[in-house]
């Protein structure tokens, strides 16, 4: 039987009352003891009980200073005030559910910097799919600032592509040079290998051709990373195309670009205009990047060019660069392959007085290395 009608069936009627009135007093009087009294509430657990924690004590405090009818500035100014990204958030959430308040684009920004900065990622997430599902008017800073947010989370980058076609298409925040810049980063960064390079290389001529169409102005950060993304591919002629295009935009080429160019042509297989590239860049007095002097350097001796190789690596150890093993190796056993041990003998010798970071395992290994070259 459900208790509604147990209930029911204990509740006496009108006709019976006096009846069980009469038997519940011979009852309390002749068998019940009368019940024990309860134990009085112990006052340290009352204590306890109505006491808060700290971060609840900080919460009331702040909730208590924004009067009726604070605004978003109000709001940002509570955020920012917090060290502890949790209260931050808690006040956020509390300030959303006050009537005739509704969050704007600046409490937002100022609530996914304080979780990202708190590394609260997850939270912050779920911020930017709000603000992404329209929560609330959307700005350039607040788009760059979830591009920004997708872009360093790998697993992302798609996202980052949605809310730009989102910014594309709108009608007061089309994308700036900054968005472009953390969209190119991020491409970027996912050129490793050369077949995956290409697949990606799409998506940089496509941003390049949309950021031309919306007349953003590149810089020489934004010109570089598309020189080099063609130069990882091996197209160096669209990489020389941009580079002669850096003056039209009022960039100067750096060693960066230098460096991206000279790489290009020697992991294309044209040595020859590689080394003529740092010829020109060696006049200008740029110093370029190791890992490029070190790629000249072994496809020259590769190519038994050693005398422009002995020369390059001369140029990197006077710029306080010194090659690492598989260069100084890949050079001295050419010379030794070619019957000029002597010259080989005499040259390690030469770089381990230079280079005061080959070290003695290094050198052993060298010496080694032309030794069974020479018998």
């Amino acid at each position: 039987m459900s208790p509604p009608s147990i209930l029911r069936l204990l509740i006496p009627t009108t006709k019976h009352s006096k009846f069980l009135r009469l038997l519940n007093h011979r009852q309390f009087t002749s068998t019940s003891t009368p019940p024990a009294p309860s134990p009085s509430p112990n006052p340290n657990q009352i204590h306890r009980s109505q006491s808060k924690t700290p971060l609840e004590t900080q919460f009331d405090t702040w909730v208590h200073r924004l009067r009726p009818g604070f605004t978003p500035c109000d709001v940002v100014a509570a955020i920012q005030a917090q060290s502890d990204p949790d209260l931050a958030l808690d006040i956020f959430r509390w300030t959303a559910q006050q009537r005739s308040y509704k969050h704007d684009c600046h409490t937002y920004m100022s609530m996914i910097k304080s979780l990202v900065k708190g590394k609260r990622y997850r939270q912050a997430e779920t911020l930017i799919e709000e603000v992404i599902a329209g929560a609330c008017n959307m700005s350039v800073p607040l788009y760059n600032l979830v591009i920004r947010f997708c872009c360093g989370r790998r697993f992302l980058f798609n996202r980052a592509l949605d809310v730009y076609k989102k910014m594309l298409n709108s009608d007061d925040c089309k994308p700036t040079l900054e968005t472009y810049t953390l969209l190119f980063n991020a491409l970027l960064s996912r050129f490793h290998k050369l077949n995956v390079c290409y697949v990606y290389l799409h998506a940089v001529k496509s941003l390049n051709k949309q950021m031309r169409a919306l007349g953003v102005i590149p810089d020489t950060f934004v010109l570089n990373m598309i020189i080099k993304a063609y130069a990882k591919c091996l197209d160096v002629d669209e990489a020389i195309r941009v580079f002669r295009e850096m003056g039209l935009y009022g960039c100067e080429p750096n060693n960066y670009t230098y460096s991206y160019i000279v790489k290009g042509f020697c992991e294309k297989g044209k040595v020859g205009q590689g080394f003529k590239w740092y010829k020109d860049v060696k006049k200008k007095g740029i110093v370029l990047g190791g890992s490029t002097y070190m790629v000249l350097i072994c496809s020259l001796a590769l190519d038994r060019n050693y005398e422009d190789a002995i020369m390059v690596v001369s140029d990197m150890l006077g710029n306080n660069m010194g090659p690492d093993f598989l260069t100084y190796k890949t050079v001295l056993e050419g010379l030794c392959r070619d019957g000029r041990c002597d010259e080989a003998f005499d040259l390690l010798e030469e770089w381990r007085n230079r280079d005061k970071l080959m070290g003695p395992k290094n050198y052993k290994m060298l010496l080694n290395g032309l030794h069974i070259n020479q018998d």
